[in-house]
């Protein structure tokens, strides 16, 4: 069993993109990684750390249950400049398979969100 973040329109042909859920948290991990902080240190994730201290547009989908829910399009729009951007600083560093399975996942995170856009749906958690 796992997770998959897909699009809200009901068409089983839009794309998606899936995790077990341990992948999802070393995902997530690695994002926030990126974005400078532990995330194990954060309120509601092990640590007392208030998410209203940091800065970073993915906070919304870094601090989301795993499972249930949504990103509304516009949580999208605004993520999506950090998550390219973050794709294209790490895939110049190549060899590592870890971490060509994490610019994969942010890749195909990247076109979900687009395919939200395009049909101003929202990106769904199941």
């Amino acid at each position: 069993m796992g997770l998959m973040l897909s699009p809200g329109d009901d068409d089983v042909t839009s794309p998606d993109v899936s995790w077990s859920y341990t992948g999802f948290n070393m995902f997530r991990q690695w994002l926030a990684q990126a974005e400078g902080f532990t995330l194990a240190e954060m309120d509601g994730l092990g640590g007392d750390r208030m998410w209203s201290s940091i800065s970073t547009t993915l906070a919304p989908l870094l601090d989301h249950p795993d499972d249930e829910g949504s990103l509304a399009p516009a949580q999208c729009a605004a993520m999506l400049p950090r998550l390219e951007a973050i794709t294209d600083q790490r895939e110049h560093q190549d060899g590592d398979p870890v971490l060509e399975r994490r610019i994969d996942d942010v890749r195909q995170l990247v076109t979900v969100m687009k395919y939200c856009l395009e049909k101003e749906v929202e990106l769904i958690f199941c």
